[in-house]
């Protein structure tokens, strides 16, 4: 693809146009194609006049899009919408390139694709490649499904730790393309030589690695029978290290499901609300307020939808709300539209995963 540039949060440029959807945003670019065109193939003033340009127009519509672009080929532009890895936009970053007008002289992808990285990348000083870079598996007692690497760097020191670890993160988010990267591993970690436990097994073999455990995955659980019983709930009280109370309600009927791994996305809706005069639970209006979003959630996310509702629990002025998902799409649309309609509420959305959902451990249901 040649070399790409990368946007971060570039400052804004003022602009008038009004943008909110998709089309608005694509109908603004084709004012300016053939303009961005020429500025990226001479890469003259590219970054006023085509870096901050985009940035300023993508985060109207997500303020977690990134971006890349760079020359495919000698006539062609690819421009790369980028959820830096983040689950919760990434369906955001596929709908917007779907919805993007086919231009001659341009390509649109989604999600940075895989790329041939025969050659590696350097940065501070320092190679990845495919010669320096091994991986072997973990098996965790009691946890058959998960998927835990462990990725062995040759010129990894305590010194230049945090640069390798980021270093090893890049290459594998370009070796495996976004998507996979954010998605087939579970859990991982970055390692020295002088720490290694198993045999290296080459960094070539990762994909064979991870195609071969998703489709075990999936076998192992193609016939088996969705959620479907009638949930109950408990109703649970604790305290925080604070003094302050803590009030969960836990469907402890989705907690004992046999099968919690073919649900294995985690969503929390983090809603905050004053809860001073309360000792940190919310007050009648509040309360009603919040009933009213998290049941809101609720309809919307059904069990026949592949969503379970687990809980929620409210502390310190903070309601959480858990679900447990077979796909982050559906959930992270959903969750972030009533992020959107209900702005009184500073509201955040976390979407990871958690195949064993121990996150709710700390519930102790038996």
């Amino acid at each position: 693809m040649g070399i790409f540039d990368k946007v971060f949060g570039k400052k804004e440029e003022k602009d008038d146009a009004e943008i909110q959807t998709y089309q608005d945003f694509w109908n603004w670019f084709l004012t300016k194609e053939k303009e961005f065109h020429a500025i990226v193939k001479k890469r003259t003033h590219i970054e006023t006049d085509f870096f901050d340009l985009m940035s300023s127009q993508l985060r109207k519509i997500n303020e977690g899009f990134y971006f890349l672009a760079g020359m495919s080929d000698d006539e062609t532009v690819e421009l790369i919408i980028t959820a830096e890895g983040e689950i919760k936009n990434i369906v955001f970053a596929e709908e917007i390139i779907a919805a993007a007008p086919k231009l001659n002289q341009w390509k649109f992808t989604a999600l940075k694709p895989e790329m041939n990285l025969d050659s590696g990348i350097r940065m501070e000083g320092h190679e990845f490649n495919t010669e320096n870079i091994h991986f072997y598996a973990n098996e965790i007692e009691g946890y058959p499904d998960e998927i835990d690497v462990t990725f062995v760097y040759d010129h990894f020191t305590a010194e230049n730790k945090d640069s390798a670890v980021t270093g090893v993160c890049i290459f594998l988010d370009n070796f495996l393309g976004e998507l996979n990267f954010a998605t087939q591993i579970d859990t991982f970690n970055v390692i020295g030589k002088d720490e290694v436990k198993n045999e290296l097994i080459p960094i070539t073999k990762l994909k064979d690695y991870l195609l071969w455990r998703e489709r075990e995955f999936t076998e192992k659980y193609k016939n088996v029978k969705d959620f479907s019983e009638e949930d109950a709930y408990t109703v649970l009280e604790a305290f925080l290290n604070n003094g302050l109370p803590l009030i969960a309600t836990i469907n402890t009927t989705s907690l004992k499901y046999d099968a919690k791994a073919s649900y294995p996305w985690i969503s929390v809706l983090k809603i905050q609300y004053n809860g001073e005069e309360n000792n940190g639970l919310p007050q009648n209006e509040d309360y009603e307020k919040l009933n009213t979003i998290e049941e809101t959630a609720f309809q919307n996310l059904k069990n026949e939808e592949g969503n379970l509702y687990i809980g929620r629990e409210s502390a310190d002025g903070v309601r959480e709300i858990y679900f447990a998902s077979k796909d982050f799409r559906p959930v992270s649309k959903i969750l972030q539209k009533i992020i959107k309609d209900n702005p009184e509420y500073k509201m955040s959305l976390e979407i990871y995963k958690d195949k064993y959902w121990q996150s709710f451990e700390r519930y102790n249901i038996n």
